[in-house]
């Protein structure tokens, strides 16, 4: 793959590869972990993604994410402080080549917003399939609109994303 923004079709791999990653990281990073979570459009059931594991773990304070770093270098990890000035509540990871990608780990506080937004808007796709049609097709639209533009295609989803976490915000009330 390019570094293109391409969506391809469900691949029900996907879950087996999350599970076989959260294995990895965890005989790494165990003992500074809550929690290991999926997060992305890989972990909606029948959902069209880009085909790059989205991978959520929960660290007590985020200071705790420094000890983290060579661990999870050794397991093939890249971090990105870099990142860090866009979203300073989490601590950024990739695995493969840009052209490759094939995971990207958000080391976030458990109690950070960062944490429970990304749960909610997985969680209300998950049990909203009609909305989860809707997204898979504006992703397919943006795509098209954005191939070779990253950061456009992921700029044009964010009123959509804002708008279900707020639903599901208003839902879990």
């Amino acid at each position: 793959m390019s570094n293109q923004v391409v969506i391809v079709c469900y691949d029900h791999r996907w879950p087996t590869r999350y599970e076989e990653e959260r294995a990895k990281i965890l005989k790494a990073i165990r003992d500074k972990l809550v929690i290991v979570e999926h997060i992305g459009s890989t972990a909606v059931h029948g959902l069209a993604a880009k085909p790059i594991t989205d991978i959520m773990a929960a660290v007590r304070r985020l200071a705790d994410a420094e000890a983290c770093i060579g661990p999870l270098q050794r397991i093939g990890y890249q971090y990105v402080p870099e990142y860090e000035l866009e979203l300073p509540e989490r601590r950024y990871f990739h695995k493969g080549l840009p052209e490759s990608r094939t995971h990207h780990l958000h080391v976030v506080e458990i109690t950070s917003d960062f944490w429970r937004r990304h749960l909610l808007f997985r969680d209300y796709l998950r049990t909203h399939p009609e909305v989860a049609r809707e997204y898979e097709a504006l992703k397919r639209r943006l795509a098209e609109r954005y191939r070779f533009d990253r950061q456009a295609y992921t700029e044009a989803k964010t009123e959509f994303i804002q708008a279900v976490v707020e639903r599901a915000r208003m839902m879990s009330q």
